[in-house]
């Protein structure tokens, strides 16, 4: 396997990190859009990294990359985060203004 075999073996292992690392943020903003929320690149940076360590996880716990499992965990990892990072428990939902 020559350096550059290599390389695209890597990229298109983390490659579903990495899309939704650049998605998520954009999804949370559109869907929960707290104010309170983390920086953008931050919080693409802590998905990819997130998103790598599940990857390779399931990769090392499977003996296989690309199962359905590892991907389902990807999802709820990279969810959960964005949520958190959108400021969590802390959140409260908009007032109507009939309280």
């Amino acid at each position: 396997m020559t350096v550059w075999q290599a390389f695209l073996h890597l990229f298109q292992l983390f490659l579903p990190a990495l899309a939704l690392a650049l998605m998520m943020p954009l999804a949370g903003r559109w869907v929960v859009g707290s104010a309170r929320a983390w920086p953008w690149r931050r919080r693409v940076l802590v998905h990819a990294l997130c998103g790598a360590l599940v990857l390779a996880g399931g990769l090392v716990l499977q003996g296989h990359d690309g199962r359905m499992g590892t991907y389902g965990v990807l999802v709820l990892v990279l969810a959960s985060a964005e949520w958190w990072m959108q400021g969590g428990l802390g959140t409260r939902p908009p007032s109507n203004g009939r309280n």
